[in-house]
Order: C-alpha cells, then sequence, then structure tokens
C-alpha cells in the first residue's frame, strides 16, 4: 500500500504544472463577465495586460488586474523570474458558488436570484528566446 502510494505521489510531482500563477476565489461577479475580461489580455505581456485592464471599463478589470499583479509577483518572489519576460499563458474564470436570493412578486409568489461568483486564475510563462 504505501509503495504504491509513494508511486502516485511521484507521477503527481512529474506531471505537475512548474509555472507562476495566481488565483483569487469566491469574486462576487459573473464569469460570463470576467471571460471577456480575460480574453483581452490573453497571451499579452504582463506590461500590456495591466495597461489594458488600467483602462478597461469593464466591471471584472479591477479584480483581473489584481491577480495578474500577484501572480507576476508570485513569478518574481518564487521563481526569480525577470517581469519583463513574462507573458499571461493561461487566464480562466470558473463559476464559484451561488448566494440564493429571492425577488418578491404578486400573488405572495418568490422569483429566485442567483447572484453569482468566481474563481479567477492567471497563469504566466516566460518568453521562449
Amino acid at each position: 500500500m504505501a509503495k504504491n502510494m509513494k508511486l502516485k505521489t511521484e507521477k503527481i510531482a512529474a506531471t505537475e504544472d512548474k509555472r507562476p500563477y495566481a488565483t483569487a476565489k469566491y469574486v462576487r461577479i459573473s464569469p460570463y463577465k470576467v471571460r471577456t475580461v480575460l480574453a483581452l489580455i490573453r497571451g499579452k505581456s504582463v506590461e500590456e495586460a495591466a495597461a489594458i485592464l488600467t483602462y478597461c471599463n469593464k466591471g471584472g478589470s479591477d479584480e483581473v488586474k489584481k491577480v495578474l499583479l500577484s501572480a507576476a509577483a508570485n513569478a518574481e518572489h518564487n521563481d526569480g523570474m525577470d517581469r519583463g519576460d513574462l507573458f499571461v499563458a493561461e487566464a480562466f474564470a470558473n463559476g464559484g458558488p451561488h448566494l440564493k436570493r429571492m425577488q418578491p412578486v404578486s400573488k405572495g409568489r418568490g422569483h429566485a436570484i442567483l447572484k453569482r461568483t468566481s474563481h479567477i486564475t492567471v497563469i504566466l510563462d516566460a518568453k521562449k528566446i
């Protein structure tokens, strides 16, 4: 049993992604809205992506910018990478839990309102020279 567990952990460690990343969980904005902002920065350098997000007037741009800068700081601090060589390799937003609320309507009824949350992830990588 212990041998199989060691083999399993070694296999997981071998396939683990080594690229720097950052994640923001339970952000109170719909993933549908965040994905449009993430499409703007995918494939861009960190400086260019930060400039785009600074002047973007979409709702999730502030949260995405925080995650982007956090991923860049993780790359500098943890892996010793240069910020000028980094670009956005992957950026995605998954749905989080819904906050369920009720809107009262006529005849004593209520309609459900789902206030959606997002898990935003930005993965960076170094440019191949």
